[in-house]
């Protein structure tokens, strides 16, 4: 059960009205990594979690909050909209060349689609979709996600800070940047305690059917020898890393049968 309070979680105002930063501000609402992405998939792991209720309370409690988030960047692009122009004459496009530019630099789906409020898509008007979902059923394959996500928000709200000079704008941000800080630490914790009790390798109890002797060989596929610096480290499940100088082509020359001549294959 959800109960929608009507105070946001945080301050979200512009000092003024910006229809090109609501425009940037999509990317952290409706990007692969924004913060619908965060909530959807932190509450589908903690609905789909049936083990330790500890795990289960932080991905609920997070994803909830990324509701919140949601909500705020919502409502900051609202309040960047207001007033935003959308429709002129060329003659007043030609007199105001200013004009002409943020025009040309707004999201036009801002006003043809939502009005001039928020919509669930990137800033180049790609729709937020399930595919940037991660919920899998694995704990510790979660919480690596969990760690990638909360890492790529934070870096392109970094981003976004410079983009504007707006101190409202900013504020929100730094109260964003804060809670992605202690999100990033949170999942690598439970990462930790994770990868303790069921191993680093996702999944863990698969030795006994893996060809062990290619687990820990760096083969050598580039130009380069950079990975020959691993060679011989401790990974971190407690093997040593070998390397291989000229992988060997194992499997031979596959040799398949044309398909049927009525599938109208050129083959043979």
């Amino acid at each position: 059960m959800f109960k929608h309070t009507r105070k946001l979680q945080y301050n979200a105002k512009p000092d003024r009205p910006d229809p090109l930063m609501a425009r940037r501000l999509q990317e952290a609402l409706g990007g692969q990594w924004g913060e619908t992405t965060g909530m959807m998939s932190y509450l589908s792991q903690g609905w789909s979690s049936t083990g330790d209720e500890k795990y289960k309370d932080l991905l609920l409690d997070t994803g909830t909050e990324e509701i919140g988030h949601v909500e705020m960047i919502s409502t900051m692009i609202a309040y960047l909209l207001e007033g935003a122009p959308f429709q002129a004459t060329p003659e007043e496009l030609k007199k105001d060349p200013s004009l002409a530019a943020l025009m040309s630099g707004m999201d036009p789906e801002h006003a043809l689609v939502h009005g001039l409020t928020a919509g669930l898509n990137n800033p180049n008007g790609a729709a937020w979709n399930a595919g940037y979902v991660t919920s899998s059923g694995n704990l510790v394959a979660d919480m690596r996600f969990n760690v990638v996500r909360e890492s790529q928000a934070r870096l392109q709200v970094s981003r976004l800070y410079y983009m504007t000079e707006d101190k409202g704008v900013r504020d929100m941000l730094k109260f964003l940047l804060a809670r992605e800080t202690q999100h990033q630490l949170q999942f690598m914790k439970a990462q930790e305690e994770l990868e303790e009790k069921y191993g680093v390798i996702v999944p863990g109890d698969m030795k006994d059917i893996e060809h062990q002797e290619f687990t820990h060989v760096l083969m050598n596929f580039s130009d380069g020898d950079g990975s020959r610096q691993f060679e011989g480290q401790i990974a971190k499940d407690g093997e040593k890393f070998t390397y291989q100088e000229e992988p060997e082509a194992m499997g031979g020359i596959p040799e398949t049968k044309p398909a049927d001549k009525r599938l109208h294959n050129d083959q043979g």
